[in-house]
């Protein structure tokens, strides 16, 4: 079964086709600035050698339609190509965002689920909009294959109202839904299924606190395979410190930088969702420059490192006492899976916690592997993510039980 991988944002395009017999990528490639005058589509294709491996075209690219005009040529095409027919795709998998609370499970898409993902616009402004044009072109240009809908929100369904609602008058719930509803869902469930079979433990009899750590940031407190509670809140700016995102805050602040400074909710929203987090206290958000900048003296550079790692070793604590036994805690995404120092300085002292990290197997790079002491009593594993092989067996799954709600 070949299942089709797509993440539509608002202008951007990213794709993977997966052969789901052996569960290996055959091609992946991203289209970005769709609308813009130069638009950049970049597609590699597998097996090839290195110096074959990418191919990059600039030019205009209209919009939604065109980039998937333009993605399925490069998949067909005989020199990029690894299909002879678009035919040859079984289904297709499509990254939603916001499910709401009326998706706990990828679903087969007809009309009432794009209506119900159409409902939770409001609660992802940015994001459902461009995931449903992507569904609607792959409907249009993939007539009678089935589509299917992967939802970033629903790994932390199972999680209950006690983790999900906010302490604000229960009249905002029922009429406008505010709860929390996390998000890197898909990383989550991917990497915490991953931990289960690495342990060779059963998923059902595993706790597990997973990291993911990027640009943006969540943890989840996951409990026999399912999310007891996650640190992203109703919208991915709550939780952790993060690239550009402040995460967790005195709401009051807001009330107040209005009134000193007189902003506006869109401007004050701009500045906690792109200005604040790494970036806000040091000026960069790319990781790898904050770490060149600390080891030359920056010292406001070394803040924002000891700010990112505190609020993550914060959110552990919480987390072994939501769970009350951990069996492991796994770190995931760029940063996650990449940096060493900041897991050494998340994992600094908690010897408490029964977390004993070894800091010669944290050193070491690449692929998963565990990164614990002898004698820690909770595992430490660093787990490369994999969102989309995710969301494809996640499609395979629903078209081999599920059916269209109407």
């Amino acid at each position: 079964m070949k299942v089709f991988v797509v993440n539509a944002g608002s202008s951007s395009l990213k794709y993977q086709l997966l052969d789901m017999r052996t569960e290996t990528v055959l091609a992946t490639g991203l289209v970005e600035r769709i609308g813009e005058a130069i638009g950049r589509v970049t597609h590699k294709r597998f097996p090839d050698t290195e110096a074959e491996e990418k191919t990059v075209f600039d030019e205009a690219v209209t919009d939604h339609k065109m980039a998937m005009h333009r993605v399925i040529d490069l998949i067909t095409a005989p020199d990029t190509g690894v299909i002879a027919e678009k035919a040859e795709i079984d289904a297709i998998g499509h990254r939603v965002v916001q499910g709401g609370e009326v998706f706990n499970r990828s679903i087969i898409i007809d009309t009432a689920v794009k209506e119900a993902v159409r409902a939770n616009n409001p609660l992802a402004p940015l994001h459902n909009p461009a995931n449903l044009v992507g569904i609607e072109v792959a409907e249009a240009l993939f007539n009678g294959t089935p589509n299917v809908a992967v939802f970033d929100t629903e790994f932390h369904q199972t999680m209950p109202a006690r983790a999900f609602l906010y302490a604000l008058p229960y009249r905002y719930y029922k009429e406008l839904r505010i709860r929390r509803y996390g998000y890197h869902g898909t990383s989550h469930k991917y990497v915490a299924g991953q931990a289960a079979r690495l342990m060779d433990r059963k998923p059902e009899s595993t706790n597990l606190i997973t990291v993911h750590l990027g640009n943006g940031c969540s943890m989840a407190a996951v409990a026999g395979g399912r999310c007891m509670d996650t640190s992203m809140g109703m919208t991915p700016l709550a939780g952790l410190m993060m690239g550009t995102r402040s995460g967790d805050i005195d709401p009051a602040i807001i009330a107040y930088i209005a009134h000193q400074q007189g902003l506006g909710v869109r401007e004050i929203d701009d500045l906690l969702n792109k200005e604040s987090g790494l970036k806000g206290i040091c000026g960069a958000n790319d990781m790898r420059d904050i770490h060149a900048r600390a080891d030359r003296g920056d010292d406001m550079a070394r803040q924002a490192l000891e700010m990112f790692a505190y609020r993550v070793k914060k959110y552990i604590g919480a987390y072994v006492a939501v769970l009350g036994r951990v069996d492991a805690v796994v770190f995931t995404a760029g940063i996650g899976e990449n940096d060493d120092v900041i897991r050494a300085m998340i994992c600094q002292d908690l010897d408490g916690l029964g977390i004993r990290l070894d800091e010669e197997k944290n050193r070491t790079r690449g692929g998963a592997r565990p990164i614990h002491a002898a004698d820690s009593r909770v595992a430490l594993w660093v787990i490369p993510t994999n969102e989309e092989l995710q969301i494809a067996r996640d499609t395979v799954t629903a078209v081999s039980t599920s059916a269209p709600t109407g």
